[in-house]
């Protein structure tokens, strides 16, 4: 038995393979591989015994990132084409010798701690372990959970569209879902991971197989998730994980990510779903989307409607009384206003401001909600940076966090 960095009793896993995908990512991917060089030296330094193998798929880089990622060290694997993420991941596995397999976005960075403590949960019994995604460095925003993908769920989505009433039901059972992970401390067992970064046993994945190389980018995780657990397979989240997630910066360079969302939902639904239910979607669903963001966030400045520092919130101002407790800010791409990312106020707290670091975010026009502990929403402004960009695709651009689907 050793111990490792994460603090519990476990058994020495001998190398650690880190297959890292990127395409046209280059900095990112040095972070990610220094973030896990540094943790595999604390549990060196721990006594853990733990080696770490690094396999980089280079799934695209111009001539100025591959001089960057040839000083890196590890194994570069160059299949000479974007295999997308799924067909990356599999080629990484492939090579690797290690006997935990970590399946990486380059857009993650390991806090201190994170991978002992995903070790410890494989050693103590899971299969899989994902960690609590956070926004900033600060881990002051709690990325979501991944979506439930239930036929349920998926009407959910749809019939939200019809407009701002649906969307509050919708939003109230995604709630539920989101603190569910967000309240945790200590393992959950659950299967809405995110593919961003994931710890799988290497009898696990011999056992579900490789990820379906048919979602080139979008779904392939959820899709193998739920493999897994049909399989019988322990899937965990280990909320003592902390790793930092750069939102949508590992698809945004891809120009063909848009239409490989729309493939992949496409392919998803016709494995999971079925005729039948897909043909009710389809009627649940308007033609057209009647939701909107709700009004513009007072401050704004010009050009209209956009700003040109991070919001912020005089929670004093509002005049919300003080037994209301401890509230939430949520804040989402999408003006269903979910999946969100989100951060627990203290009781205390009167004022509010998205941390520096993140502005200005991505995904253009943004939902930000003041919700009750209890999950009743208290107010909802929208905001946009005087440079948002163009927005990725609906529901891709709805999990913030860069690994949609």
């Amino acid at each position: 038995m050793g111990r490792t960095a994460g603090g519990g009793d476990s058994v020495t896993h001998r190398t650690v393979s880190a297959v890292v995908v990127h395409y046209h990512a280059a900095e990112l991917a040095v972070r990610a591989v220094g973030s896990l060089r540094r943790e595999a030296a604390a549990l060196a330094a721990a006594g853990a015994g733990v080696g770490l193998e690094v396999l980089l798929v280079d799934n695209g880089s111009d001539a100025a990132e591959r001089r960057l990622l040839a000083g890196l060290g590890g194994r570069l694997l160059e299949p000479g084409d974007n295999l997308g993420y799924a067909g990356g991941v599999n080629l990484g596995a492939a090579e690797a010798i290690g006997d935990v397999l970590l399946l990486a976005n380059p857009d993650v960075e390991l806090l201190p701690g994170a991978l002992g403590r995903l070790l410890d949960v494989l050693a103590t019994g899971a299969d899989v372990a994902g960690p609590r995604f956070v926004w900033d460095r600060g881990g002051r925003l709690l990325l979501p959970p991944a979506e439930r993908r239930g036929r349920l769920d998926e009407l959910a989505v749809r019939v939200a569209e019809r407009g701002e009433a649906w969307a509050r039901r919708a939003r109230r059972r995604w709630r539920r879902h989101a603190r569910r992970h967000w309240r945790a401390t200590a393992p959950l067992p659950s299967p809405h991971l995110s593919g961003a970064l994931l710890a799988v046993r290497r009898d696990a994945w011999r056992r579900v197989g490789p990820f379906d190389a048919g979602y080139r980018l979008y779904f392939e995780e959820t899709d193998w998730l739920l493999r897994a657990a049909r399989a019988g397979l322990r899937l965990v989240h280990e909320p003592r994980a902390e790793v930092l997630h750069h939102y949508n910066r590992s698809a945004a360079g891809e120009p063909k990510a848009a239409g490989w969302y729309v493939q992949s939902a496409r392919r998803f639904a016709q494995r999971w779903y079925g005729p039948v239910f897909r043909r009710l979607r389809d009627l649940a669903t308007p033609a057209r989307s009647r939701l909107a963001f709700p009004p513009e966030l007072p401050g704004a400045t010009s050009p209209p409607g956009t700003a040109a520092a991070p919001p912020r919130l005089d929670l004093a101002a509002l005049g919300l009384p003080a037994a209301a407790g401890a509230r939430w800010i949520e804040l989402s791409p999408s003006p269903r206003g979910y999946p969100a990312a989100g951060e627990r106020l203290q009781p205390n707290a009167t004022a509010w401001e998205l941390p520096a670091e993140l502005w200005p975010p991505p995904a253009g026009r943004w939902r930000l909600a003041l919700v009750a502990d209890g999950g009743a929403e208290l107010a909802a402004w929208s905001f946009a940076p005087a440079d948002a960009g163009e927005a990725p695709p609906d529901g891709a651009a709805a999990r913030p966090g860069g690994r949609p689907g």
